[in-house]
């Protein structure tokens, strides 16, 4: 499948946990690291790396929900405004 074009934001990206940016792990997660998450809405993904075409099938494994987030700018430590993904795999 062709994964480059299903995230206009960026690759797709498999975070290691997901949580509402309003929860308290996110905005624990957020204030280590100077980040205000009182306009982002949508899920904060934790530990995130990109999902290339290489890594797509058999040998592609995300233990979590692929998603395409907005802001992925802090070395996959934190990505925000993230929504669900559907490689259809």
């Amino acid at each position: 499948p062709q994964i480059d074009n299903s995230c206009n934001t960026g690759p797709v990206q498999c975070c290691n946990q997901l949580m509402d940016s309003k929860s308290e792990q996110a905005t624990l997660l957020a204030s280590l690291i100077g980040l205000d998450l009182g306009a982002i809405t949508g899920q904060v993904g934790a530990q995130c790396s990109p999902i290339t075409a290489i890594g797509v099938g058999s040998g592609a494994s995300c233990s979590s929900q692929p998603v395409c987030c907005s802001n992925n700018s802090f070395n996959g430590l934190i990505a925000v405004g993230c929504s669900p993904v559907n490689l259809g795999l």
